[in-house]
């Protein structure tokens, strides 16, 4: 009997030492998947250490030091504090430049949204060209940023433009689009909305094609009208999809420079000058550049985008 119990608990301290001994190979089997996972997350790490974090840093820094050509080079500008915002507050540009960056950035975003909107919902029709035309809408944004400023800037140009021609078919009088305080901005708008429509037009419409049928379909059952359907089952339902799509285009446009440039430059008389056109312009653009102020002005653009950014994101826990 003895003999017997013996055996038994020898048996199951064998038993336990197997499976002792063959639990360890799951934890070397974890820690080599933790590592794996870790070589698979480096490249990700240090593309936005390389890319944005370092970008980041030095654009900091550049605003808190008072830097020249020849302290650039060399590395070893003054500290300064908080000096080039200062320069940049009381400098004149700042109060037009504010202004025109709010302008150009809402505008635009209105009409791009509103217009891409409009051909989500006449486009998921799904009628017989529906996708031919859609894919025609789609040419502005497949096009070089330089390409789409420069056709602009010839068909609004006051002399030779196609748009003064059509003006003049009609008889109304000839716009200096690009050359009067009062209509570049406008002109730049113009062209930036023709460019933005077709990124809203793709997100809105696959935010669509995500709504089920059956909701318009017990609507129209109920007798709702087509607007009443847009209203109260369209754009409802469109909402995380619209807050998603004004955003990035807040961002994106926050930051425009290149059409801007290329058509005004930021004139005439800096009717057209907003944020990143006055940032490059003091760091680039002159003979004695400003690298300070320049960095300065890029920062607040930062802010303002980080802002709406946390304006978004109390939104959607609003929404949840």
């Amino acid at each position: 009997m003895a003999h017997d119990v013996m055996t038994r608990a020898s048996a199951a301290a064998s038993a336990q030492a197997k499976a002792g001994a063959g639990a360890r190979p799951p934890r070397r089997r974890r820690g080599a998947g933790h590592w794996t996972a870790w070589a698979f997350l480096a490249p990700v790490v240090v593309y936005l250490v390389a890319f944005y974090a370092y970008p980041l840093y030095r654009n900091l820094d550049l605003s808190l030091r008072h830097y020249t050509v020849r302290s650039f080079v060399q590395g070893d500008a003054p500290f300064s504090g908080l000096d080039n915002y200062r320069t940049v507050f009381a400098d004149p540009t700042f109060g037009p430049a504010l202004l025109h960056t709010l302008v150009f950035t809402f505008v635009s975003i209105a009409f791009q949204f509103a217009i891409g909107l409009a051909l989500a919902v006449f486009f998921a029709q799904n009628f017989r060209l529906s996708a031919t035309l859609r894919a025609l809408f789609l040419v502005p944004w497949l096009l070089p940023l330089i390409v789409s400023a420069s056709t602009w800037t010839w068909m609004l140009n006051s002399d030779s433009g196609i748009v003064n021609a059509a003006l003049e078919l009609i008889h109304v009088d000839p716009v200096n689009w690009l050359t009067s305080p009062d209509w570049a901005l406008t002109s730049v708008i113009i062209a930036n909305v023709w460019i933005g429509i077709p990124f809203n037009l793709v997100v809105l419409y696959s935010g669509l094609q995500a709504i089920p049928a059956d909701v318009y379909e017990a609507a129209a059952i109920d007798g709702a009208t087509g607007w009443q359907r847009f209203w109260r089952i369209t754009f409802p339902l469109l909402r995380p999809v619209s807050a998603i799509t004004l955003l990035l285009g807040l961002v994106y446009t926050l930051k425009v420079f290149d059409i801007i440039w290329i058509m005004t430059k930021g004139g005439p008389a800096d009717a057209s000058t907003t944020f990143a056109t006055w940032s490059y312009r003091l760091s680039f653009g002159n003979l004695l550049p400003e690298f300070g102020p320049g960095a300065a002005v890029g920062n607040l653009l930062i802010i303002m985008a980080l802002f709406f950014g946390l304006l978004y994101i109390r939104f959607q826990r609003r929404q949840a």
